[in-house]
């Protein structure tokens, strides 16, 4: 394992102590963990599907995570990260964005390819190298797919956007970012324009399927189905001026 220091700002305490870095299984499943359940509890399935492993496995690595103090963990109530958990994830979590955010900003990739990219890359390269490459980007807040990039301290900015298929007909929403779990996901909202930042009216949301139609900036509407819908991410607007 690598040695890094982690500040007192995060393990709450008065000076900087040395921990022993995670292995890149153990750091997959403490960011999979954050990224199922944030705050609260992850089950056994939903860490299971995000890493493509059976359940045994997960309950094994559990009970592992445990004994390292980097979980809490009942059986068959699955596990929460402890402190030492979670700064750990985050950690994780802003290599991984920033890495994305390089790659798109600088080396020519599409926003579809960043995440697998970025997933290869992230327990290649150091906690320096991490904060050379934040200053060489200029600190950015956010990455390519909007979702807001920890600090080095761990501290996260509050997420309030909700699902568009959640906003109410006659909105103005504009997007705040959009799930990267699909690379079809990502290629349709692309090929369309629906990215980070941009300004919808929402036209209709169909109960009998979820389908909800959109009008954007140029006057281009759009109809998104329920998946797609549950994959972009909105913060409602004030209507904009004539």
């Amino acid at each position: 394992m690598i040695i890094t220091k982690v500040s007192s700002n995060i393990l709450g305490m008065n000076d900087s102590v040395e921990i022993r870095a995670p292995s890149a299984s153990v750091g997959d499943y403490l960011k999979a963990i954050w990224e199922a359940s944030g705050e609260g509890t992850a089950s056994t399935k939903d860490v299971a599907v995000r890493l493509s492993v059976s359940p045994a496995s997960v309950t094994n690595m559990f009970a592992r995570l445990r004994e390292m103090d980097l979980v809490e963990y009942e059986r068959y109530r699955g596990a929460s990260l402890t402190e030492l958990g979670r700064s750990q994830a985050l950690r994780l979590v802003r290599r991984h964005r920033l890495i994305e955010t390089f790659l798109l900003e600088h080396l020519g990739y599409d926003w579809q390819e960043v995440h697998e990219e970025a997933e290869r890359l992230e327990h290649a390269v150091s906690d320096g190298f991490t904060e050379r490459l934040a200053e060489f980007l200029g600190h950015p807040g956010r990455d390519p797919h909007g979702d807001p990039i920890p600090t080095p301290e761990g501290a996260l900015e509050a997420d309030d956007s909700s699902p568009l298929g959640e906003a109410e007909p006659g909105a103005w929403v504009r997007i705040y970012k959009v799930s990267d779990e699909s690379t079809g996901t990502l290629d349709h909202l692309g090929g369309h324009g629906l990215v980070p930042g941009r300004l919808l009216y929402v036209e209709e949301i169909r109960v009998v399927d979820g389908v909800v139609t959109v009008r954007d900036e140029d006057g281009e509407t759009h109809a998104l189905g329920d998946s797609l819908s549950r994959s972009v991410f909105v913060r409602n607007e004030p209507r904009p001026r004539s």
